[in-house]
């Protein structure tokens, strides 16, 4: 499987729907009604519940119309999960982790993040399903998210704040925190699917990120 980071540098498919940066307000608007549509059913019933002619139906749009700007349920939950990331980056900067060891940071984001997710659970499960199905440009989409977590994980290894616009690939604090958090950010997402399959709750996930980092970053200390 390609690195993230090749991943990422991947063009999109010529197939693909309009860019979404370049609709209009009317068509923005449609758009947000379709993601409200999915979320909502999201909610109720999980990934299964999120089928596209519901969808189409829920937010008064014709199917078709809806493929223009979105090309499966993963697209729209994708879409969906950007704008989850935006609210914890931007958390993230105003509220950084500062103090402490630097497993306890790692801890403490991790706890913010799994809570965030958490606190809708059906929606979460849809969320975490959608990373972990799809095709080639859903693969790209998820890289590029891969690389944003691993960035507000490192800053809070560093002990700052995120630096939100600064190109992710020049924003590096050290290259070891650059390496730890993606380690992190793996045992998270593994740990996550266990918990969207009901295999553990919410805080043994956090207790099992937080027990990697404690062995990665204090394994010399005795």
């Amino acid at each position: 499987m390609a690195a993230p980071r090749q991943v990422a540098a991947r063009s999109a498919s010529p197939r693909s729907p309009q860019p979404l940066a370049r609709l209009a307000a009317n068509q923005m608007r449609r758009v947000r009604r379709i993601v409200d549509a999915a979320v909502e059913l999201a909610e109720r019933g999980g990934f299964e519940a999120v089928r596209l002619r519901d969808v189409a139906e829920r937010s008064d749009v014709a199917l078709g119309t809806l493929y223009k700007y979105f090309r499966s349920k993963e697209d729209i939950l994708l879409f969906a999960l950007n704008e989850e990331l935006e609210r914890l980056e931007q958390m993230m900067a105003a509220r950084p982790v500062t103090t402490g060891k630097p497993s306890a940071r790692a801890g403490e984001f991790f706890r913010r993040a799994t809570r965030a997710l958490a606190r809708r659970p059906q929606f979460a499960h849809a969320l975490i399903r959608a990373m972990a199905t799809g095709d080639s440009d859903t693969a790209v989409k998820i890289a590029a998210f891969q690389l944003r977590i691993s960035r507000l994980i490192a800053a809070a290894l560093s002990g700052v704040a995120p630096v939100l616009g600064a190109r992710i690939e020049t924003d590096r604090v050290h290259p070891r925190d650059d390496a730890v958090a993606e380690t992190l950010m793996h045992v998270w997402f593994s740990s996550l699917v266990g918990w969207s399959a009901g295999l553990r709750p919410e805080r043994v996930v956090v207790d099992q990120v937080r027990t990697a980092a404690r062995l990665i970053l204090e394994s010399g200390e005795r």
